[in-house]
């Protein structure tokens, strides 16, 4: 997508449902009436042409595009007029003396200095007066052909830079993003396919100066983003990471580079930034003040849970704007006012409370030491708190005005459902003197890691690397190792569990297996033999995850070379793909229809279903998104057997045994006699015994010689003959 098509007018959303339901009848009454208009709304017009130009009604529409001639007239001498009348000249087909004079006019008007201006009036139709649909978009490529300009190429070529370009050949030359080698492009064909860029265009910096825009994005990514959504349109995060990672941002920075970038995103007020992941970023037509985003936020009554996490999210993200005095009491009224809610709950009154202390200019905020003297159940209301920052809050409140806090923070220790909390719990126990506590309560974790698991895991990430907490020592993460083993045998059959398991396998294989090596470094044999026998009962640790534990034990001691089981050994070798020049072929004409037929209709397809409006809700334009990376998917996937495809010789073909090329004639034990024939994958033709060498029947009878015998599900066969197929 080159263009920003996310906005959305009244009359555009009306064109849009009746180009959706392909009703011609209904969109010429509607474009009657909106010619008849009073006013024009520019951007809406140029919407609407764009919709109807990439709809499969453009050539019947077309007929009646001049009724807007009178109303586009009133526009005067504007970029967008010009605009306009160039989408005129798209769709219009009269190709009659009035549309050939507008488009020379406009054309003059902005490249009478143009040396080559008559001969690329000749070019686009303009002196014949013949045939000249498209004509001004098409005298915009022409004058936009020049060596070191970027062009995009429609038919899923990519972005292209100009190398060359020759008027008396009338072709350009160019190097494109997805496509090897230089392309020589006539001008007619590029009249079709490309369409100009400039040098800031997103695209053209990512494809002509990525280490640029790699440094623009580190120093103001907001800038970036802006750019990108300016270019390509509306774009989820999602997205947005295959615009950017490895193509901008290397990969292994993506994650801490997104994280800065996503919050001084949301602090640009010309960015709208949703409120679901799902959903996309938008570029605003206009910049919003973060308090007018608020103020129409807050607007009406809210239920609690909503104005709690609208306003935190403004808290965090927003803070500067707090000093506008006007402003700060606008919003100590609304917070105010939701305290006389009926049905507020004690975790949402105490939330308030904490906005109302962080706008208040008390140094001692009484009603929350109240709330926290009155409130009965506070673990309850904890996790009835969904901000985390605020249950910490709570916690420090606890802390500060309960004077059994010590007893209440070790009942809630493994409760707690963020690791965060936990720390922050064991820093204050710990730090009060509490360590038999503290370590009275590990052991009970240590005999149930089952019970709460998370917690469990918590812990035994801090002892591994820490050593001045509880059963940091030696004897303490043997402990805690066999623990850890032993949870994983209880969790792996557990659906529900999943995401702790993968967790947990992450934990064992982070560094090389560091952790294993730490353990195993100063472990007994006789240690070190359980945490073997223990692997062995964790079924969701692969054989190469047993072996390496295997292998990490010998290093240590040696006499454990007995325990280590004989496995065949992985092979990593990318086979040769053997094929015949017919099956070469084959793979050779569907990578070009790939290239050329499919990705075009694909592209056609894109811009159909945008024209249909609202992206979000568009299943035509998600389908057809989903069409085009099965497509770029299958194109590398092809691309890389084209790589590895040798065509099959009499040479490569064994005479004495079964192989690649060979015609196996068998027999079963009831005498019964099938031919089967071993080629290539693009060769395989089940229909004819035609079998590809990669299949497992393929596979079992490789090698064999005349006579000899091999089973296949449960049946033996003889091998007759063999013969070569070429």
């Amino acid at each position: 997508m080159l263009l920003n098509q996310g906005i959305e007018m009244s009359y555009l959303k009306e064109f849009q449902t009746q180009i959706a339901n392909h009703n011609l009848t209904s969109i010429l009454k509607l474009w009657e009436e909106y010619c008849c208009g009073d006013e024009l709304d520019c951007e809406e017009l140029i919407q609407i042409l764009k919709a109807l130009k990439y709809s499969d009604m453009a050539e019947n529409f077309g007929r009646h595009v001049d009724r807007i001639l009178p109303l586009w007239k009133t526009v005067g001498e504007t970029p967008a007029a010009y605009e306009i009348l160039s989408l005129i000249i798209d769709l219009q087909t009269a190709n009659n003396e009035m549309f050939a004079d507008l488009a020379y006019n406009a054309l003059h008007q902005k490249f009478a200095t143009d040396p080559l201006f008559n001969e690329r009036i000749r070019l686009v139709g303009l002196r014949s007066k013949e045939k000249f649909q498209g004509a001004i978009g098409n005298y915009e490529i022409l004058a936009h052909m020049k060596k070191g300009n970027y062009v995009f190429h429609i038919g899923g070529w990519g972005v292209g830079e100009i190398i060359d370009v020759s008027q008396l050949r009338e072709q350009v030359s160019i190097e494109f993003d997805y496509v090897p080698g230089r392309k020589d492009l006539s001008f007619s064909n590029a009249f079709k396919t490309l369409l100009p860029i400039p040098k800031d265009h997103f695209l053209a910096m990512r494809f002509g100066t990525p280490d640029v825009l790699e440094q623009k994005a580190k120093e103001n990514p907001a800038e970036v983003i802006r750019i990108l959504l300016r270019d390509l349109g509306p774009k989820t995060a999602s997205e947005i990471k295959d615009e950017l990672c490895e193509l901008v941002i290397p990969t292994n920075e993506w994650q801490k580079w997104w994280q800065s970038a996503r919050a001084k995103v949301k602090k640009d007020t010309m960015i709208e930034s949703p409120e679901d992941i799902k959903d996309p970023f938008v570029l605003r037509r206009q910049e919003m003040r973060h308090e007018d985003k608020l103020q129409k936020a807050l607007e009406g009554k809210l239920d609690p849970n909503t104005l709690i996490q609208t306003v935190y999210s403004f808290f965090k993200d927003f803070s500067d704007t707090l000093k506008d005095s006007t402003f700060k009491a606008l919003l100590q009224d609304k917070l105010k006012e939701a305290l006389s809610y009926q049905d507020l709950s004690d975790a949402q009154e105490l939330q308030i409370h904490f906005f109302l202390e962080d706008l208040s200019n008390e140094s001692e905020y009484e009603p929350i030491a109240e709330l926290i003297r009155r409130f009965k159940d506070l673990e309850g209301i904890i996790k009835n708190i969904e901000i985390l920052a605020f249950k910490k809050r709570l916690l420090t409140e606890i802390r500060k005005h309960k004077s059994d806090w010590q007893e209440f923070f070790l009942n809630i220790f493994f409760h707690m459902d963020q690791g965060t909390l936990r720390d922050y719990i064991l820093n204050e126990l710990l730090a009060a003197g509490l360590k038999t506590q503290v370590k009275a309560k590990l052991e009970g974790l240590l005999a149930h890691p089952g019970q709460n698991p998370e917690a469990f895991i918590w812990y035994f990430q801090k002892v591994m690397s820490q050593d001045s907490l509880p059963f940091a020592d030696q004897a303490g993460k043997i402990r805690f190792f066999e623990g850890f083993l032993v949870l994983l045998s209880k969790v792996e059959g557990n659906p529900d569990q999943r995401d702790l398991v993968k967790k947990i396998h992450g934990i064992l294989s982070a560094g090389r297996y560091a952790i294993v090596r730490q353990i195993m470094q100063n472990a007994s044999i006789q240690e070190v033999q359980e945490f073997l026998l223990l692997a062995t009962k964790c079924h969701s640790l692969s054989d190469h995850d047993i072996k390496i534990l295997h292998s990490l034990g010998e290093v240590v001691h040696p006499s454990l070379a007995k325990l280590q089981k004989n496995k065949s050994k992985d092979s990593s070798e990318e086979e040769v793909i053997w094929t015949t020049k017919e099956g070469f072929q084959k793979l050779q004409d569907r990578i070009q229809q790939i290239g050329t037929v499919d990705t075009v209709e694909n592209a056609k397809e894109i811009e159909v279903a945008r024209s249909h409006g609202d992206l979000r809700e568009n299943a035509e334009f998600k389908s057809a998104l989903e069409k085009r990376d099965r497509l770029q998917g299958e194109l590398k996937f092809l691309s890389d057997q084209l790589n590895k495809c040798r065509v099959l010789t009499k040479e490569d073909v064994p005479s004495d045994e079964v192989g690649v090329g060979s015609i196996v004639e068998c027999k079963n034990q009831k005498g019964q006699k099938i031919t089967y024939t071993l080629l290539g994958p693009w060769d395989a033709d089940t229909e004819k015994n035609i079998l590809s060498f990669q299949s497992k029947l393929a596979q079992t009878m490789k090698g064999k010689s005349v006579g000899e015998k091999f089973q296949f599900q449960s049946e033996e066969y003889t091998i007759v003959s063999i013969k070569s197929f070429l």
